[in-house]
């Protein structure tokens, strides 16, 4: 009399076994999987896989373990497992959704009596892991997209100007929905100049490159967080940045490095609080006219500590709500 046989006459049911839906990562390099999930493909009795170019299958046969390529339905998984067995299915970058819908069938049946079923991530995303994926789709769009792949640095710069104050607004606006998405509009021009760079015949540089020199610049300028240096309030975190960055630049003016091209009130406040932080006294130009009676308070709003150019953007919001409120008015018989 086999096993089987024993426990159905002794009224005992037969062990249905174990399914192990083991799921990995694509944006971590394959084999490098946690320790439950070696055990559990080492204990199995099968391993299978639907996939036969799952890049998780030469490391798996390189450490000895038998990697069957089938796609079963879920009776015959089922069925696998009968009598104590632990099958371990491999699961492909979509996670298996048929078969785990008709697992989820056979449970609510009620008519089988099901496997022990586990998920086991064998593999997790690291914090920051869905930027490679937006690395690879924008690859793929500069070379398959027909605007995308003519775009060059100087035709996308007014986007760059665009999305940034677009960013502003949704900050100043309080819209965490909009920020998230203005956020992702402002890295998408990062990763797209980057991705445009690496066509650069003379001076390529990538998204790692980027990305390198500012974890370079950050750790270098925060020598209390990196290095032997501390600093107990913000004031002195700052007297480190401006220390740092002085000795990378080396320049020659403290108006060095400040973009002309910025907002009026913007650049007439970074001037002044360059030199501000210089301890320069220097006195405002005279003149006429309405340029010299902005720059004047443009220093005055950065010495008491405003941005003239967020406290402008509140005003004029302001004034439009007053110029729609007289419209609305106007519209009334």
């Amino acid at each position: 009399m086999n096993a089987t046989s024993a426990d159905t006459t002794s009224g005992t049911a037969p062990d249905p076994g174990r399914i192990v839906l083991l799921t990995t990562s694509h944006r971590v390099a394959p084999g490098l999987l946690s320790w439950p999930a070696w055990q559990s493909l080492r204990a199995a009795d099968r391993v299978l896989c639907a996939d036969g170019a799952h890049p998780q299958l030469p490391y798996l046969r390189e450490a000895a373990i038998a990697v069957e390529e089938a796609s079963p339905t879920a009776q015959e998984l089922v069925d696998a497992c009968a009598g104590g067995r632990t099958v371990v299915v491999v699961a492909t970058g979509e996670g298996e959704p048929a078969l785990t819908d008709g697992l989820a069938r056979l449970a609510g049946s009620g008519r089988v009596r099901m496997p022990e079923l586990e998920l086991l991530p064998a593999s997790y995303d690291l914090p920051g892991a869905r930027f490679l994926d937006l690395v690879q789709v924008m690859d793929r769009i500069r070379l398959e997209c027909p605007w995308s792949s003519r775009q060059t640095h100087l035709g996308l710069a007014k986007y760059g100007i665009e999305e940034a104050y677009e960013l502003v607004e949704a900050i100043e606006a309080g819209d965490r929905d909009e920020l998230r998405e203005e956020l992702g509009d402002v890295l998408l021009q990062v990763v797209f100049h980057s991705r445009i760079a690496e066509e650069d015949q003379d001076a390529p540089f990538s998204i790692d490159d980027v990305a390198g020199g500012i974890v370079a610049k950050l750790i270098h300028r925060h020598p209390h967080v990196f290095g032997d240096e501390t600093a107990q309030t913000p004031e002195e975190v700052k007297e480190h940045w401006l220390r740092t960055k002085a000795e990378e630049k080396r320049r020659s003016s403290v108006t060095e490095g400040v973009p002309l091209g910025q907002p009026g009130l913007a650049l007439a406040a970074k001037l002044a609080s360059r030199a501000r932080t210089a301890g320069l006294d220097v006195p405002l130009p005279q003149g006429e006219g309405i340029g010299y009676e902005l720059l004047a308070l443009a220093v005055r709003a950065e010495a008491d500590g405003v941005d003239p150019e967020a406290a402008l953007r509140v005003a004029a919001r302001a004034y439009r709500d007053a110029v729609r409120a007289a419209e609305d008015a106007g519209a009334r018989p």
